[in-house]
């Protein structure tokens, strides 16, 4: 690492902190020049790509997965530490798949799926766009199975 205003190569770490759960920030100061600058460190993943519905392929971004859970959560009592946590838990089970593509289907259904635990709406905002229905009747009469299911379950 070189000092950003002198070039030296010799500095020490004053401080470390984790930023997130995937970078890690250390607080250096020069040997040389005495100056103190931040770094960050973070871990090279490798995700799968993504296969769109119409075919393309494109790399997997958890930005992406982010803002459409977030736009499902938007005015729901749901924190930002639990948009969070789902996007951490789906960004880790992609990346845990030994598969080099996957469909974009696979991982909706998973956003689903956790969603469908965290908040009832979202789940439904989330949903309608993922499975894209084609008018509203489709989209009642998916809600109402989802819902007779879910009393059979408690019943």
């Amino acid at each position: 690492m070189k000092c950003p205003q002198c070039g030296h190569l010799e500095h020490r770490v004053l401080e470390t902190r984790v930023h997130r759960e995937e970078e890690i920030r250390r607080r250096r100061e020069c040997l040389s020049c005495k100056l103190r600058f931040t770094t960050v460190e973070t871990v090279f993943t490798h995700y799968p790509h993504v296969i769109k519905k119409d075919g393309r392929r494109e790399p997997f971004s958890k930005e992406k997965l982010r803002r459409g859970i977030q736009i499902a959560c938007k005015k729901r009592p749901v924190s930002v530490g639990q948009i969070e946590s789902l996007v951490n838990l789906i960004s880790r089970w992609v990346q845990g798949t030994p598969d080099k593509e996957m469909a974009a289907s696979k991982i909706g259904q998973a956003v689903v799926k956790e969603l469908k635990i965290l908040d009832d709406v979202a789940y439904v905002r989330f949903a309608s766009v993922y499975k894209t229905f084609t008018d509203v009747n489709e989209f009642m009469a998916s809600l109402e199975a989802e819902t007779r299911n879910k009393h059979e379950a408690e019943a």
